[in-house]
């Protein structure tokens, strides 16, 4: 079987990773005594399973897929894997083409650990104690902005608008990012539009296109040009912040007034999965607070786990631009859930980059 070299990009990018994953068909043979997952680059690492790893050494094959979207795509066209790791926004996608079954949250040993934001998410509830998804990480996005190009601006998305920096600024090349933006500032629900209110975030968006450099996932190249101030803003996750904080850019992860967007992401189980048991136990693994530790720690994301947060100092989290309890923070930010008019938002926002 070839090996290809994975490009680290799009909403798990992780900068200076090297990842290597088998090339990925539907026909691909798997050991039956390992489970199979499905994940984003940087995510398939032994440091977040090392519960797991010690009661199963090379228990877990990974296979990496480049964006939500692309792992869908994959999986309905009969690519079976044990475990996926999708984002919230695609949850009911997936179980509306009856690719998942239930998990049963009395199998999950830390499921009382996790903030009760992320385990009462609508779309996640499948009754009877069980659920499509266990969380896992999350984030937030926001515009990043060089402070010292950009003096004093207001705290609002419309800074993306601006056409005094026209031609220096990017937004993420997203559905699920840039159009619920364009919508908060036209006004409209994001996630269930009219056909009217969808005309009107179309325009919002034909007012942005011509002001932007670029939309792009390559949160490296958005971050190397706002290091060099070829970019003095752009749509960007908060690892970005940390990230270019780190290398001593002066930048600001701005907390605009209409609201941050935040994502989620989790483990969902197949409904054809041939190793249920493996599958509980590395959920339970990555429910370990050293995993979730390991994940803020380390990339800079949030975890699902209050336990995994009550151990990183605040002063540690402060640097990671994130919150010393989520519940309080989460309050004031914009989950990014399933949008009922997702493929029209789809085709539409590819319309308007197209010139249309």
């Amino acid at each position: 079987m070839t090996v290809h070299l994975k490009s680290i990009t799009g909403r798990k990018a992780l900068a200076g990773l090297a990842v290597l994953a088998m090339a990925l068909s539907s026909t691909v043979a798997f050991a039956a005594d390992k489970l199979q997952y499905f994940t984003w680059s940087g995510y398939e690492l032994p440091d977040f399973n090392k519960s797991f790893l010690a009661a199963h050494p090379d228990g877990v094959e990974a296979t990496i897929f480049g964006d939500d979207d692309d792992a869908f795509t994959k999986v309905k066209a009969g690519f079976r894997p044990d475990i996926a790791h999708p984002c919230y926004d695609k949850v009911a996608r997936w179980n509306k083409e009856g690719l998942l079954q239930p998990i049963d949250t009395k199998r999950i040993k830390n499921w009382d650990s996790i903030f009760p934001v992320f385990k009462n998410l609508p779309d996640l509830q499948a009754g009877d104690g069980k659920v499509w998804m266990v969380p896992w990480d999350w984030g937030n996005t926001s515009i990043l902005y060089r402070t010292d190009l950009v003096k004093n601006p207001e705290a609002s998305w419309n800074l993306l608008w601006d056409k005094q920096y026209a031609g220096r600024m990017a937004t993420i090349d997203a559905v699920h990012d840039t159009p619920i933006v364009a919508a908060l500032l036209a006004g409209v629900n994001p996630f269930d539009m009219t056909t009217e209110q969808m005309d009107k975030v179309a325009a919002k968006l034909r007012e942005q296109r011509p002001l932007l450099s670029s939309y792009t996932t390559d949160m490296t190249s958005v971050e190397q040009a706002l290091a060099s101030g070829q970019l003095v803003a752009a749509m960007t996750w908060n690892a970005s912040a940390t990230s270019l904080k780190k290398q001593g850019v002066p930048v600001e992860f701005m907390k605009p007034k209409e609201g941050m967007l935040t994502w989620a992401c989790g483990f969902v189980m197949l409904k054809d999965a041939k190793n249920v048991d493996l599958a509980y136990d590395f959920i339970n693994s990555r429910l370990d607070a050293d995993s979730g530790k390991f994940l803020i720690q380390s990339y800079g994301y949030g975890s699902s786990l209050s336990t995994a947060f009550a151990g990183v100092s605040k002063d540690e989290l402060e640097k990671l631009q994130l919150p010393a309890d989520p519940e309080v923070m989460l309050k004031s930010t914009i989950f990014t859930g399933p949008m009922k008019q997702n493929d029209d938002v789809a085709k539409m926002f590819e319309k308007v980059k197209a010139g249309g």
